[in-house]
């Protein structure tokens, strides 16, 4: 059984399968209604698994008839999307914020399930033994010198 996230998630992405289209603009309201949820939860969906690392980007606006646009990044052409990558990156990354990166190649079809898994295990906490703040930046490098491997090939 999935939870109540995952349910959200994959009704966000099937509005962009059927409008097919870039955009969709969701009422927090009306979609707390639907999943009987609140909307904090709504929320939490949006900011964990519809982020820029992910290829989206999100609008709000608050208030009495307001919305959350999401808005699919153009992935069509890989180069420009790995360039947005690498300026995500930065100098250091999270583990959390790399495996978003990852899911992101993964969603956009640039690396293969077991690609992404591999990748996984070389930036996880457990291979990359040593003070955070060391291993935040030896994240992002690993990262920064495989996705211009990854747009090549």
């Amino acid at each position: 059984m999935h939870n109540m996230s995952d349910i959200i998630e994959q009704y966000i992405k099937q509005l962009f399968e059927e409008t097919n289209d870039d955009v969709v603009e969701i009422q927090r309201a009306n979609i707390a209604q639907r999943f009987d949820c609140v909307p904090s939860q709504l929320n939490y969906v949006i900011k964990t698994r519809f982020t820029n690392e992910h290829g989206y980007e999100i609008e709000s606006k608050r208030g009495g008839g307001g919305y959350i646009r999401i808005t699919k990044i153009e992935t069509k052409d890989h180069a420009s999307y790995i360039k947005r990558l690498m300026e995500l990156i930065g100098p250091s990354i999270s583990q959390q914020q790399a495996y978003y990166i990852i899911d992101g190649l993964f969603d956009n079809q640039l690396i293969t399930e077991r690609e992404a898994k591999l990748i996984a295990a070389v930036v996880d906490r457990e291979t990359l033994t040593m003070d955070v703040q060391s291993r935040d930046i030896i994240r992002a490098n690993i990262l920064k010198r495989l996705l211009p491997v990854i747009n090549y090939y």
